[in-house]
């Protein structure tokens, strides 16, 4: 009986046990329909939510492992970082410049890593730069900071050349926020031009001619003449007895009614002499252009295009007088470096144009352009000229001319001298303001004005009346932005020949079209100068 029990539950345990689903052959090898048993996969890696931080030095490098194959990776900046796979799990870092990325790596799986990279100068860059800063700016106090990538660069320096010297020097370390302050510089120096204008013109004629004529002398009419001065007489032989028309008789004239006979003779010596000379004083600072003119301004026209051939004439004004133009320098060797143009013109109506009964004058001017280096008050003659010029013009009548003795009553002269001097010198000198409470320099008037009117201007009641004064602001030190700003040239012509438009008189003023002539000129119309 226990023998029968004993086998009974052998053969309970073992239907209990489960084998494979469906069957197959068990691990002893024997036959059936149970599948192989497989080995379970390895678990996969846990990823972090926040990104890595990676730091890394300029021109140093660093390795980041990744557990599994890298397929791909990007760097937001390649100026700042350099991402070089090395192998299929390792990648290499290499810092270029300070600042700030991402790097991001997928992975054989299709998972993302993500790294911020951080690019930090080496310290022993950034007390190399601080020495060179502390030796190129001995005495100035400049530091520098560096954060996020940014050099904060902050201290006082003595100009515009140290601040920027400063800002080269940091910019090794990457991107320079410039928070500098510049003393405030002592003020330019102030220059006084001086020009003087001398220029003498001389001239001197001498003519000499004669004219003979006959109404009746010898039993018939004619003259003789050179032709050089005046007009032979004119007869009109239709008439009787002929008449006789004499439209110049020059500067003597001879006749004898009794013997039919006259003369009409040039004989005339003129000299004539201009004297110019002009003193024009300009005041400025160095580095800043001036400009000065004493003259007036004259009108002219100009034709502008227009349909169907018809033009529009516009008025334009032109400068004339005495003008001066210069830019002083004060250099670093002490001297003053001056491009200055003086200029003097003035109407020329001998070499004017008329038109329409207008007489529009030209202009004699004089002028120089050059660029010279004076110690302070020292003086250049920066122009010269020496002009003489003869003119001697001979007219003669062929034979009659070469008789001897009355062959001289067959020939007119002309002769013209002229001579030209002109000398132009400028002096440029260092000056200073006058003392407040002096008394500023005066014109002396020869008549005195109308009697009852003011002596002086009106002024301004004293601080003893309205209270003392605010006290001007003054400030050792100022941002580099606004020392720049105070540097940089004022909105001036910059010494051109562009003047500012006169309020009181129009730049140009259009005209009716002008009348076409059958010569097909035009003419401008009689309303012309009405409304000036």
């Amino acid at each position: 009986m226990k023998v029968v029990i004993a086998t009974f539950l052998s053969t309970a345990l073992l239907l209990a046990i489960p084998g494979p689903p469906g069957g197959g052959s068990d691990s002893t090898g024997n036959s059936g329909s149970r599948k192989p048993v497989s080995t379970p996969a390895p678990e996969a890696i846990a990823l972090p939510e926040a990104p890595s931080i990676l730091r890394v030095t300029v021109d140093r490098s660093a390795i980041v492992e990744h557990a599994l194959a890298i397929r791909r990776l990007s760097v937001a900046n390649g100026e700042i970082a350099e991402a070089v796979a090395v192998s299929s799990t390792e990648v290499l870092i290499n810092g270029k410049t300070p600042g700030e990325t991402s790097l991001i790596l997928w992975d054989s799986k299709g998972l993302r890593t993500r790294f911020e990279i951080q690019v930090s100068a080496s310290d022993s860059k950034i007390e190399a730069v601080r020495r060179e800063l502390a030796e190129e700016l001995a005495k100035q106090d400049v530091s520098l900071t560096l954060q996020d990538g940014n050099v904060f660069l902050r201290g006082t320096v003595q100009d515009i050349t140290a601040a920027d010297r400063a800002v080269a020097i940091a910019s090794t370390l990457g991107k320079v926020v410039n928070l500098l302050r510049v003393l405030v510089p002592a003020g330019e120096p102030q220059i006084l031009l001086k020009v003087r204008f001398a220029n003498i013109d001389r001239a001197a004629t001498s003519q000499l001619g004669l004219n003979l004529f006959s109404t009746g002398a010898l039993r018939g009419l004619g003259s003789v003449t050179t032709g050089q001065f005046g007009q032979p007489p004119t007869f009109d032989i239709s008439q009787q007895p002929a008449q006789t028309t004499i439209s110049n008789l020059l500067n003597i004239f001879f006749y004898r009614p009794d013997l039919n006979f006259g003369a009409m003779i040039q004989a005339l010596e003129a000299k004539s002499l201009l004297q110019i000379l002009a003193e024009p004083n300009l005041l400025t600072i160095s580095g800043r252009p001036a400009s000065f003119l004493a003259g007036g301004e004259f009108p002219f026209p100009t034709l502008q295009g227009g349909g169907a051939g018809v033009g529009q004439v516009t008025i334009q004004f032109k400068e004339f007088g005495i003008r001066l133009n210069f830019l002083p320098t004060v250099t670093a060797r002490g001297t003053i470096n001056l491009v200055v143009t003086p200029e003097v013109s003035s109407l020329d109506y001998a070499n004017g144009l008329t038109i329409s009964g207008a007489t529009i004058p030209g202009l004699a001017t004089r002028r120089v352009q050059t660029e010279v280096e004076l110690e302070n008050g020292q003086s250049f003659v920066i122009a010269g000229l020496l002009d003489n010029q003869i003119t001697e013009t001979l007219n003669k009548i062929p034979g009659l001319a070469n008789i001897p003795l009355l062959g001289k009553l067959f020939q007119s002269r002309s002769l013209a001298k002229n001579n030209s001097e002109l000398l132009v010198m400028v002096t440029p000198e260092l000056v200073g303001p006058i003392p407040a409470g002096s008394r500023p320099p005066d014109v002396k008037m020869d008549l005195p004005f109308l009697k009852g009117t003011a002596p002086a201007a009106p002024q301004n009641p004293s601080p003893q009346v309205t209270g003392p004064l605010p006290a001007l602001p003054q400030r050792d030190s100022l941002p580099i932005e606004e020392i720049k700003k105070l540097s940089e040239p004022s909105n001036s012509n910059g010494g051109q020949n562009n003047p500012a438009p006169n309020p009181g008189i129009p730049p140009g003023i259009t005209l009716p079209p002008m009348q076409p002539t059958p010569s097909g000129g035009g003419t401008l119309p009689n309303s012309t100068g009405s409304g000036h």
